[in-house]
């Protein structure tokens, strides 16, 4: 699903969504229109009616998803900010933000000493992720030897919590004193 406020992301959107046919097959079988042009090369992207309907309900509960990811995002800082040895990025901007993962890093990490601390958490029945490895690490990319540092650096000490609406405060707490141990 895309929603956009800007006119002309719109209409390239409707284009490309349709194989950069000018009408759409809905279109002529309704008499709108009688014949079609292809402008541009597209796709077909067309969503059938039971996901835009799953995605209609999807998009009344957004505002109140975001509003809680918010809350748990919050009580992740609380349970975590005492810790000396993670850094909580941008704990303190308080800009809108989806909040759709939550990254911490580990201090003085490297691949190895973070992969324990996942292996740790994994076994307190705590699930968590890496967001994102670096492209140029990706093996189709491996051919370009690129050396990027301080990525590298910051991928060998990030993990990401798990992060969802439906998270309670006692399992934040939960968490925050597994990484505290």
């Amino acid at each position: 699903m895309l929603v956009t406020n800007n006119f002309d992301y719109d209409q390239e959107a409707r284009l490309l969504r349709s194989h950069g046919m000018t009408t759409m097959s809905y279109q002529r079988a309704s008499g709108h229109a009688t014949e079609y042009d292809v402008i541009r090369l597209g796709y077909n992207y067309r969503m059938d009616d039971i996901r835009a309907a799953i995605g209609l309900v999807q998009l009344g509960k957004l505002k109140n998803d975001l509003e809680q990811r918010a809350r748990v995002r919050s009580w992740y800082i609380e349970a975590l900010k005492d810790n000396p040895d993670i850094i909580i990025p941008f704990a303190n901007y308080n800009g809108f933000v989806s909040n759709y993962i939550f990254p911490i890093v580990l201090k003085n990490a490297n691949k190895e000493k973070r992969d324990k601390v996942r292996e740790k958490l994994h076994n307190a029945g705590i699930q968590t992720s890496i967001h994102y490895p670096p492209v140029h690490l990706f093996s189709c990319f491996s051919e370009n030897n690129n050396q990027l540092c301080k990525t590298e650096l910051a991928y060998q000490s990030l993990i990401s919590l798990p992060m969802y609406s439906k998270l309670r405060l006692q399992e934040i707490t939960y968490i925050g004193e597994v990484i505290q141990r």
